[in-house]
């Protein structure tokens, strides 16, 4: 006597209506979708919820004056809305700048060579230290009695301390550093995942180092260098700390993140606070979508050149 066969006693017979059981399977719906309850649930207790919570807080402002009463201060008081562009204006630039950067490098690494990983080590050192470790850096090595311009004077190339900290090139540099590491990790990943048999196929077509670069190996590269940009303006729009220990709070670098801190914590104005959070995501949210948008028109097609 032969064991019955599991799937035949699991089917249903001819004529038969399947069991709900069933026709969730069919439809990929089975026990293995419990594994994702916990990540939803931990998305919507840290995440969604307090977004949803903001987002309705920033309708009800605290002195009153109607549901969009904040939104109106916000973009009709220059002091706070300028703080979008300061924002843009250190954020966009040290995003770029990393991405820019990030690729020569990666692209020369993406190979095995002798040192290699020591190398990488001291590129992605800053990492392990922090916005605020690499602000103090910054204060005592670009001060005006640090180091840098302790050598600018004694060479006698300046006369006075070059002013690189509490203004917007101290805070533009922090970014730089601590940015960089994250942006060349990333596209080290994704350069290495490119089949580099493909540029040997080009090279063998008669296409040059640079054509071999900007026509096949950077076309493939850009769904990645697009999120690496993305994550990078994210990381570097949000700054904080930098702003304040490096930058000028209250003038060049007084960012949007400082307003709502202020709003929220100084001022106790939560729904304040909120509404300029918002602004802030929704402002993201514009410049991640026009990224998008750009990455499309640029090239479409497979992500990567394995497979």
């Amino acid at each position: 006597m032969t064991a019955a066969d599991p799937a035949a006693v699991a089917a249903p017979s001819a004529g038969e209506r399947p069991s709900l059981r069933h026709r969730l399977a069919e439809r990929g719906i089975d026990r293995t979708l419990w594994l994702v309850v916990p990540a939803t649930l931990f998305i919507l207790a840290l995440f969604v919820y307090p977004f949803l919570y903001g987002l309705q807080l920033s309708f009800t402002p605290q002195e009153g004056g109607g549901a969009l009463a904040n939104y109106r201060e916000f973009f009709t008081d220059p002091y706070l809305r300028d703080t979008i562009w300061k924002t843009l204006r250190l954020g966009l630039p040290a995003a770029i700048l990393n991405v820019v950067v990030s690729v020569p490098i990666a692209y020369a690494m993406r190979g095995r060579f002798r040192g290699k990983r020591t190398v990488t080590t001291l590129l992605v050192v800053p990492i392990a230290l922090g916005t605020v470790l690499t602000a103090q850096g910054l204060l005592m090595y670009a001060g005006p009695t640090g180091w840098l311009n302790q050598v600018l004077m004694n060479l006698h190339l300046v006369d006075h301390p070059v002013a690189l900290i509490h203004n917007y090139i101290g805070v533009f540099l922090s970014l730089v550093i601590t940015g960089f590491p994250f942006a060349f990790l990333l596209t080290l990943s994704y350069i290495s995942g490119i089949d580099p048999s493909l540029e040997r196929a080009a090279a063998t077509l008669g296409a040059g180092a640079w054509q071999r670069f900007s026509k096949v190996t950077l076309p493939l590269l850009m769904p990645g260098l697009t999120m690496t940009f993305i994550l990078s303006f994210v990381l570097a729009f949000s700054v904080f700390p930098s702003a304040q220990l490096v930058g000028d709070p209250t003038g060049s670098t007084r960012v949007i993140s400082i307003a709502a801190y202020e709003a929220a914590f100084q001022q106790f104005d939560y729904s304040m606070g909120s509404t300029i959070a918002m602004i802030m995501a929704a402002v993201m949210l514009v410049v991640i979508g026009l990224v998008l948008a750009w990455r499309s028109m640029f090239y479409r097609g497979a992500t990567g050149g394995k497979g």
